[in-house]
């Protein structure tokens, strides 16, 4: 690891096969706390590139728990998360709204790191227990049409690493692969980042996969549609700067979509808006986002994709997922 450390203190970079050998190394306990911190933080000092993301990548898939679930046509919606925001828990609530509107839903989480709340921590608070156990979830697919899939069970090779994060408490390239390494190998993933340097990295990596995928950049640094104003949009074979207006609503302040200063908080937030009680900012953010999801899972147009947000939220169907993902566990 030493030799390794000197050579990207000298701003070299590691190539696909060295970045893969050393992620599986350093998930296998090969290097010590120190080694790894000091390796976590230079990619908080200068950029990745693509080749070691795909290695970081492949690394991850190798070693997870996959969960085989083709039949389900399922998306997952994923943000990196490590955008500073605080916002509430925006693509998790999505992830009921889209389940609500019909469209099946892998949503693979974790707690927060760089957050005050991350969607595994707000699933604990309403008591909901994590499995692995690949009938359970297909049981929750048929009767909610929607899993979720704690990452630590799935990638337990990761479990070296997870306090020294905590430790860190900042984003690290771990944010960048979260929503690359769900274990049900989805074949369409909506994704948010927070820079738009990730986003066209994301964008080149999906574009040599077989996914239906929706790559999401707020311009002020969020990773999802914030609605704070104009977002990177890239899809397959295609990209646009959208703004709130395009979609039918106002722009919103940053304040309007905080999201607690607790994890208690970030779920009274999340209650009041599935309950169809939030304020007006708050319900039309989760909407833009469920409805991107929903537009590349249903293959839908954007306004289609809108109205049926609009009706799984409002209509209290997302509200009813919740409910019954929570009953059957």
């Amino acid at each position: 690891m030493k030799e390794v450390l000197n050579q990207l203190f000298e701003y070299k970079s590691l190539d696909k096969a060295s970045a893969k050998e050393i992620l599986k190394n350093l998930a296998q306990g090969a290097y010590n706390q120190s080694q790894v911190a000091a390796f976590l933080t230079v990619y908080l000092m200068r950029s990745i590139t693509v080749e070691e993301l795909e290695g970081f990548r492949d690394a991850m898939l190798e070693l997870c728990v996959p969960v085989d679930i083709p039949e389900y046509d399922a998306i997952d919606l994923c943000g990196t998360g490590g955008d500073g925001k605080n916002t509430f828990n925006i693509s998790t609530l999505s992830s009921f709204i889209v389940a609500g509107a019909g469209q099946n839903v892998a949503k693979h989480g974790n707690n927060g790191v760089s957050s005050v709340s991350g969607s595994s921590n707000l699933m604990a608070h309403f008591g909901y227990e994590f499995t692995n156990d690949v009938g359970k979830l297909k049981k929750s697919l048929d009767e909610c049409g929607l899993c979720f899939l704690h990452a630590p069970l799935f990638h337990p090779a990761m479990k070296n690493v997870a306090p020294i994060r905590r430790d860190l408490g900042v984003k690290t390239f771990f944010n960048m692969l979260g929503p690359m390494v769900n274990p049900s190998f989805p074949k369409k993933q909506l994704v948010g980042v927070f820079s738009l340097e990730l986003a066209r990295l994301y964008g080149y990596l999906y574009q040599k996969t077989d996914k239906n995928f929706v790559i999401l950049h707020a311009l002020d640094g969020y990773d999802e549609i914030s609605l704070t104003g104009g977002f990177k949009k890239i899809t397959n074979g295609k990209e646009a700067i959208v703004s709130p207006q395009d979609l039918g609503f106002p722009e919103i302040q940053q304040e309007q979509i905080f999201g607690g200063e607790s994890v208690a908080e970030s779920a009274q937030i999340f209650e009041t808006i599935l309950k169809g009680e939030g304020t007006e900012a708050q319900n039309n953010v989760v909407i833009a986002n469920a409805a991107m999801a929903i537009e590349c899972g249903k293959g839908v147009s954007t306004n289609e994709a809108l109205g049926m947000a609009q009706e799984s939220l409002m209509g209290r169907k997302a509200l009813k997922t919740f409910k019954k993902i929570l009953e059957l566990n």
